[in-house]
């Protein structure tokens, strides 16, 4: 069974510009083109949601020049986007504090959303702005707020970000390194973990074909030991 939702850390589009001598926001354009193709594979391969970890809370270290570039390619992104979302029938949704953002890319992320909002192939959710410890800190701040006294796991995720959201249950972190970053932190518990070596530029069919076979492969128990497990849904 292919997983509900694939998420995606896409790391090393600098590093790809760096060893080809380039400049490193030709890898944040490659890397672009990478996404959109990879939104393709997911409709191809029947996956129902998928999730890119676009820029992060930390990132807004970076030097200025860096995040005035990636912030001009996420407009440009989302502009000329849209209407070829719209046409095949993928659903966008931006997570993220995007208070943190600029006035014009708020509206265009809330364009996005609103134009999509009725598709219903595939599911396409883009972390932007996005912590995943912010993002539980502000769903405890949200709580407080509300004066709710008491709250399960169940009802403690109507407070993040977006609840509709379902868990990750396969995680692919390219560029080489072994680390989920602050992503989706409440909603990895259980994701199956498949480290590429290949810089995000270069992801392709062939890699993403491998981390779902590496996720065929896994044993999902969830915590429980085989003897309980008959009732639990993968």
């Amino acid at each position: 069974m292919n997983p509900n939702h694939v998420g995606i850390i896409m790391d090393g589009n600098g590093r790809w510009a760096t060893e080809r001598g380039l400049e490193r926001f030709e890898g944040h354009k490659r890397g672009l083109e990478t996404l959109k193709s990879t939104v393709d594979l997911a409709l191809k391969h029947n996956i129902p949601h998928i999730s890119f970890f676009v820029f992060s809370t930390e990132n807004f270290f970076r030097p200025a020049k860096e995040v005035n570039f990636l912030m001009d390619l996420l407009k440009q992104a989302f502009f000329s986007y849209i209407d070829e979302c719209v046409s095949r029938g993928i659903k966008i949704k931006v997570v993220g504090n995007l208070s943190l953002l600029e006035d014009d890319i708020q509206r265009l992320c809330k364009t996005a959303e609103e134009k999509t909002k009725y598709c219903n192939n595939l599911k396409a959710y883009f972390a932007v702005a996005y912590g995943g410890r912010r993002e539980i800190v502000d769903a405890v701040n949200k709580i407080l707020a509300s004066q709710v006294k008491s709250v399960s796991e169940e009802s403690f995720r109507q407070y993040l970000y977006c609840p509709e959201m379902p868990d990750i249950d396969l995680l692919i972190r390219t560029g080489k390194e072994k680390r989920i970053s602050n992503y989706f932190l409440w909603q990895i518990q259980y994701s199956e973990i498949f480290f590429s070596e290949k810089y995000w530029p270069d992801f392709d069919e062939d890699e993403l074909v491998n981390a779902i076979n590496f996720f065929k492969t896994r044993e999902r128990r969830f915590g429980r030991v085989m003897d309980n497990f008959a009732n639990v849904k993968n």
